[in-house]
């Protein structure tokens, strides 16, 4: 009967949507389901789709619900009649909706991450789930959905496994130091920073080396040991796009994170040298009292580009570029990760059968492929990466079914493809870094040492990685001076001649014309004698102490009756005037007798 009232289990709850009674056990699914059914009928009460909608069920039917003793309402309601009541109560559900979205999250009812869920696949559950089965209903897809997905992992092929979306060598990033190749003598077993890295005691860092050698890497690492073992916070920054309010937030966070967590932040800074000197004062106060742990990345010499304050308040870790063997392991490890066979040089044909199921092309490469790449990427493991991906993404283009199954020919990655895939357009060279200076420095010495070969060489990576030949005609001018001076007076004209025609002509034309001054000076003998009479000259003139002395009366210049009257220019001996030697003094008082070529700093 209407009125009769049925008792409920003495641990029954009550829906607050429904108003049914559950164990306690079930109504936690139950909920979700009914929260989530609600959502779904609300949705498509008020949008109109281009097929018909699923009839909406009512949420309480017209028999007798159980209800608990101590309610007294009715114990049958029609729809209509419920309709109001059950909106008002989930109405206090509806204004934070990120709950319900996390609970059914938390129940895998709402497959994925993504935000728009297929309507009809929560219909379909929500049919099949019965009030007594609720969570059983709501933990089945948890059972069937992983399954899924390791299966698909271990059927992945090399073409589904090779990024499109992002650099290979982005993607193969190493997250332990085990997968860190290049840099034994930094960070080797033994060393004092690999111990400081395992305790996680990390100082402030300036990590200093060429482009691909590791540093983001390292930084990297760092980071993922730290958020593993929960020691520290960590913040990425880039100078080349990041403004000083910025670092200073950073910092403010790190403060509330010491004072509040206990816990540290690491601030890595790529690019560093990118900041002024400036931005760089910024960090000074904040590292000298452990707020920050700071890790800055460069490719320039930090003795020029980074302040002195700051480098003595860190440990400046020099990355060596990396060898051929360190980047064979590299290499190694991509084409393990991405499932491509490698084939000795002894193997014509590809032995190995079970790569993929047919559906997908087979992919090989020739082991003298990847030398060629460790080779000529000249220690980038960035470019040689990238390198290999191309290559084989290039030759996966090619790839056409071979028969009416649609399966694939097997693709071969041979050093040809590499090389393609890996031209270089330019030496890895700085105008305005550190490399210009070390190249010149090079080949100066080089032709002071008159090594022909080494001068050439050290030319041609100056003016294939783009410097301008002016710049290495003006070396050759004065080196034309200090080096060979007068044991070869014809090397001066020699060298203003070459600058001359490479103004006239300019580069690549002029290539030969420094070649050939180079080549000249190097075989050229050599007199320092002119260089050092005139360090001489320079160093007796700042070391004088007091006034400097005047010059002599006779040597003056008489232009004016007055000067001539003071005795200017009286004395002198015109030399032409003499059909011999001139005796007569040229220096000061103070220095008669001095020889700057015999002369030393030192000599009173």
């Amino acid at each position: 009967m209407a009125n009769e009232m049925t008792s409920a289990p003495p641990d029954s709850v009550q829906c607050p949507v429904c108003f049914k009674d559950f164990r306690s056990s079930t109504i936690n699914g139950h909920l979700d389901i009914c929260l989530i059914n609600s959502v779904t009928d609300r949705s498509a009460s008020t949008v109109t789709e281009e097929s018909e909608p699923p009839e909406k069920k009512p949420r309480v039917c017209a028999e007798a619900a159980p209800r608990s003793p101590g309610v007294n309402k009715p114990a049958v309601r029609s729809s209509s009649t419920a309709s109001p009541t059950s909106t008002a109560v989930f109405s206090m559900f509806q204004p934070n909706k990120s709950k319900v979205s996390l609970q059914s999250e938390r129940n895998d009812l709402l497959s994925g991450k993504q935000t728009a869920v297929n309507k009809q696949i929560k219909r379909s559950l929500l049919n099949e789930a019965e009030p007594g089965s609720a969570a059983a209903a709501a933990t089945e897809p948890v059972k069937k959905q992983p399954s899924k997905t390791l299966n698909a992992t271990h059927d992945l092929s090399p073409r589904t496994r090779l990024p499109t979306d992002k650099p290979l060598a982005e993607t193969l990033r190493p997250n332990t130091l085990e997968e860190y190749f290049g840099q034994s003598k930094i960070i080797g077993q033994q060393t004092l920073l690999r111990s400081l890295l395992d305790s996680q005691e990390i100082p402030s860092l300036i990590l200093w080396g060429p482009p691909g050698c590791g540093k983001t890497t390292l930084a990297h690492i760092i980071a993922s040991t730290s958020k593993k073992k929960g020691t520290a916070r960590f913040v990425t920054l880039s100078a080349t796009s990041t403004s000083t309010a910025e670092v200073r937030e950073v910092i403010k966070q790190a403060q509330n994170e010491i004072r509040l967590c206990k816990r540290k932040t690491i601030l890595f800074i790529d690019e560093i040298h990118r900041f002024n000197k400036s931005q760089q004062d910024t960090f000074l106060p904040h590292v000298e009292c452990g707020t920050v742990t700071l890790i800055g990345a460069t490719t320039e010499n930090p003795s020029f580009q980074v302040n002195a304050a700051l480098l003595s308040r860190c440990r400046v870790l020099v990355l060596e570029k990396l060898s051929v063997e360190a980047m064979g392991s590299i290499l190694d490890r991509a084409v393990t990760t991405l499932g491509i066979t490698v084939l000795e040089q002894d193997q014509a044909n590809p032995k190995h059968q079970d790569q993929t199921d047919g559906h997908e092309p087979k992919i090989y490469i020739e082991q003298k492929a990847l030398d060629t790449i460790a080779y000529l990427c000249d220690g980038d493991a960035r470019a040689g990466l990238n390198g290999l991906q191309l290559a084989v993404q290039a030759q996966l283009s090619l790839a056409r079914p071979s028969g009416q199954d649609g399966s694939f020919q097997e693709i071969l990655v041979k050093e040809d493809h590499v090389k393609e895939g890996l031209q270089r357009s330019h030496i890895l060279y700085d105008k305005a870094g550190e490399e210009h200076y070390n190249c010149i420095s090079a080949l100066h010495k080089s032709m002071r040492g008159s090594h022909e070969n080494a001068s050439l060489y050290w030319l041609g990576r100056m003016l294939e990685g783009g410097e301008d030949p002016l710049y290495v005609a003006r070396r050759l001018v004065r080196f034309a001076s200090e080096d060979v001076g007068m044991a070869d007076p014809s090397a001066l004209p020699q060298a203003v001649s070459a600058f001359q025609a490479c103004h006239f002509i300019g580069m690549p034309e002029c290539e030969v014309i420094l070649a050939q001054c180079v080549v000249y000076m190097a075989r050229a003998p050599k007199s320092v004698d002119i260089y050092k009479a005139y360090t001489n000259v320079k160093a007796c003139l700042r070391n004088h102490k007091g006034p400097l002395p005047p010059v002599p009366l006779h040597l003056r210049n008489a232009s004016t009756k007055l000067m001539k009257q003071l005795g200017y220019a009286d004395g002198y001996k015109y030399n032409p005037a003499f059909s011999g030697h001139v005796e007569q003094d040229y220096l000061p008082k103070e220095l008669l007798g001095a020889n700057f070529f015999t002369w030393t700093p030192s000599d009173p």
